[in-house]
């Protein structure tokens, strides 16, 4: 028996020996040289350090923030039915190491506490047809920045050879007001393109054509594209250049540029209370806040008025509808305002969405209103951890509010004005995260106002994001925007009128909206909510967005003279502090 143990042993070092001399790291950039090449991070958290380093000249830092614990990972490509080590050095508390996607079990390692480097090591065998893994590394909720460097994946290389050439013969085909239709000649070994508008990369492509979508009209751009395989990515191609055709979205009635405003029409507050027949004429859409659920999940959404208890000079229900119907003479909009932060509306199910129409349309023919907006704050939307995909979603209460929409907007027709006035985190934050995430553990509302907007992008008459009340929000040049000045409003903006990929996958993107269709939300005054500019800062806004001066260090990607214009909480709030964001957008636009 000893005799056949000492045999198998001195196989099984043979064996391994032989192994060895194949095997190769076949993780890209894993000290951290080149920055995070090759790394892709949850979180612009992710960054490189020159202290501590564990070799070499820099490391990984990451820093876990709210409902992400700052993964960074990489896709390798291995060969099936091969056995692999992973291992690496970190810093911190709670870094752990791991690697998915193997086609067997998955594996990780950690360490609750590593005030010095460490070394984490696991391993892996891979399946039958598993030919890609992705390593990661990542902190825990809340415990601070870790450190990573040296990251190792040792196992047999597979040989991807070199990347394609550069593709030729790229050609512009049809164009549209909001699409130009692209195609190029096949490189061998390819097996996918990218690309790329105005220098970034916007989709990919399996195929030796494509339509890039959600573009301005009357736009010039120019394109560019690469060719991919295992091995990279090749040059860029040589560049087309495409003008976009004049056209616009459907007759809303609006001017060119209008000013938004909530007027308090259901409480008081410390600004008190504005009569509808009050509000001055600069104000071109009315948003009367709010209509709210008789519970979170009935989708009976009531609109009562401001009881004379709490305002002592509020009209009567006769003067509030003649007050709407002078409005509506002067080419004015009237639209009912559902949610706020009161009012979380759960359409769960198909009868609280049936109900949500008759109800909402209840309130519209009583008034005499000319749409909807929707101003779903709080838990109202929230995605279902298999819900993945904002194209197509699965979740109820999403799916049932988009449906509700689309069933409002047929009854009334064209004329009928919808608005949205998301919060950023569920709009721009969707940059950066989607839903429960990938690997779990993320806000299940991040960015669940997307499904609704991309599903309702031709029917939608304003998108007014509110850039205010908001946390730093990541920007398409990867770097955080605060509120407080220009920066931010020109940075939220850019990316509702560019697109953006949603939480970092780039076949995955968010289309750009038409100009027209943007107002940006700002509050009125200090009183109004956090995030407040001065006059001078939103000027600076809008010179950036419709002319391309004063953007400060933020580049935009287009110029956009046919942006819609501003939106504000609130007209009352307005009023109080003597009409400043009114005159500020009346001296800008006349």
């Amino acid at each position: 028996m000893l005799t056949a143990a000492l045999l198998a042993v001195s196989g099984i070092t043979a064996l391994s020996s032989a192994a060895r001399a194949a095997d190769a790291d076949l993780a890209k950039n894993g000290g951290f040289e080149s920055g995070l090449d090759g790394w892709s991070c949850s979180a612009s958290s992710g960054t490189t350090v020159k202290s501590p380093v564990h070799g070499g000249s820099s490391a990984l830092q990451a820093t876990p923030a709210g409902n992400d614990y700052a993964q960074c990972a990489q896709t390798v490509t291995v060969k099936p039915n091969s056995s692999y080590s992973l291992a690496g050095y970190v810093r911190g508390s709670y870094v752990y190491l791991g690697a998915s996607g193997t086609g067997t079990t998955d594996v990780s390692t950690w360490t609750q506490s590593a005030p010095d480097w460490q070394r984490l090591t696991t391993s892996f065998t891979t399946g039958p047809s598993t030919t890609k893994v992705t390593i990661y590394t990542h902190g825990w909720y809340a415990t601070g920045a870790y450190y990573a460097d040296d990251i190792s994946l040792t196992g047999p290389a597979v040989d991807v050879g070199q990347p394609p050439t550069t593709p030729t013969g790229l050609a512009v085909g049809s164009v549209t007001s909001s699409s130009v239709a692209l195609s190029w000649s096949a490189v061998t070994g390819a097996t996918s393109y990218a690309i790329y508008r105005d220098g970034v990369k916007v989709q990919t492509a399996s195929g030796t054509s494509a339509t890039v979508s959600g573009l301005s009209a009357a736009t010039a751009y120019s394109f560019q594209v690469t060719a991919v395989n295992d091995a990279g990515e090749s040059a860029k191609s040589t560049a087309v250049t495409a003008t976009t055709s004049t056209g616009s979205g459907p007759s809303t009635g609006l001017p060119t540029h209008a000013l938004v405003g909530y007027l308090h029409a259901s409480f008081a507050n410390g600004s008190g209370y504005t009569r509808l027949a009050d509000v001055p004429d600069s104000w071109d859409v009315i948003d009367l806040a709010f209509g709210e659920p008789t519970s979170a999940t009935s989708g009976d959404i009531r609109f009562n008025r401001c009881p004379v208890s709490e305002c002592s000079n509020v009209e009567s229900d006769a003067d509030f509808k003649a007050a709407v119907k002078a409005k509506q003479a002067a080419g004015k909009k009237v639209l009912i305002s559902i949610g706020g932060a009161n009012g979380q509306v759960q359409l769960t199910t198909t009868a609280a969405r049936d109900t949500f129409v008759s109800s909402v349309s209840n309130i519209i023919d009583t008034y005499g209103l000319d749409g909807l907006d929707i101003d779903f704050e709080g838990h109202s939307l929230s995605l279902d951890a298999s819900d993945t995909n904002f194209k197509s979603p699965t979740t109820p209460v999403v799916v049932n509010l988009i449906s509700a929409l689309k069933t409002l907007k047929a009854k009334y027709g064209s004329k009928f004005v919808l608005s949205m006035a998301p919060e950023t985190f569920f709009v721009q934050m969707g940059y950066q995260f989607y839903g429960t995430g990938k690997f779990g553990g993320q806000d299940p509302r991040c960015g669940a106002y997307l499904p609704v907007i991309y599903a309702l992008r031709d029917d939608l008459t304003l998108l007014h994001v509110q850039d205010y009340n908001s946390g730093p929000i990541m920007g398409l040049d990867n770097q955080y925007h605060t509120m407080g000045g220009a920066d931010f409003h020109i940075a939220m903006t850019d990316m509702l009128l560019t697109g953006f990929p949603v939480a970092g996958d780039t076949t995955n993107m968010f289309p750009a909206l038409r100009p027209d269709q943007i107002a940006i939300g700002m509050p009125a005054s200090v009183n109004a909510g956090n995030g407040y500019v001065a006059p001078a800062e939103v000027t600076k806004t809008l010179d950036c967005l419709t002319k391309k001066v004063s953007c400060g260090s933020y580049t935009t990607h287009g110029t956009w003279p046919t942006l819609r214009g501003l939106m504000t909480w609130s007209i009352n709030w307005d009023r109080y502090s003597n009409w400043e964001f009114q005159k500020t957008f009346d001296g800008y636009f006349g």
